[in-house]
């Protein structure tokens, strides 16, 4: 997918990279840390795809609305995705094909919440806020979404299987109790 210098140099950087998070050298050793840095790496980037978005599309006309909201859907959201999955792994001292088969794995449940969330978000930012307010009002709506990111990114797969042997367990425990008949009353 990648161009083959472009992977060269990833994994030169991953090499380079890795020694700071590792062993007593490991700089970001909480999650906190690690999502305080992928957010700040986002800011920049966002920054610069809104002034591309707006020297592109120009105006507030519901048509250019809409395609503002659909680029950004489409290209800016699998973008962002795959570089907090990735990124995050990498801070966690993972490598980067392990980080790029966890993105793969999540991405479509991550993609559909994240078009039930973005779209409105996306329309209100650019229909709303001057293009100097935008990655401002973009990290507040983003509180929330990190919190989501991580859920999906740390749920175990342990606790969905021991989720779903619970709820069977409960469903088994339902069926083997005796039905009990209504009381009549004393005629």
């Amino acid at each position: 997918m990648l161009p083959r210098t472009g992977k060269e140099f990833l994994v030169r950087i991953q090499f380079f990279w890795r020694p700071l998070f590792q062993s007593r050298y490991l700089l970001l050793t909480n999650e906190k840390s690690r999502m305080f840095v992928a957010g700040c790496s986002m800011g920049p980037l966002l920054h610069y795809w809104y002034i591309w978005l707006d020297r592109v599309y120009v105006g507030k006309a519901l048509k250019t609305l809409s395609k503002k909201v659909l680029v950004d859907q489409l290209v800016a959201s699998p973008t962002l995705g795959m570089w907090y999955f990735i990124g995050m792994d990498l801070m966690e001292g993972r490598s980067l094909s392990e980080g790029w088969a966890e993105f793969r794995g999540k991405f479509w449940e991550f993609y559909k919440v994240d078009w039930c969330v973005w779209p409105a978000a996306q329309a209100i930012n650019f229909y709303f806020l001057s293009p100097k307010f935008r990655v401002v009002y973009i990290n507040f709506i983003t509180l929330g979404w990190d919190t989501y990111l991580s859920y999906l990114k740390h749920r175990d797969k342990s606790q969905q299987t021991d989720m779903t042997s619970a709820s069977s367990s409960v469903d088994s425990q339902q069926k083997e109790l005796p039905s009990s008949k209504p009381l009549e009353g004393k005629a």
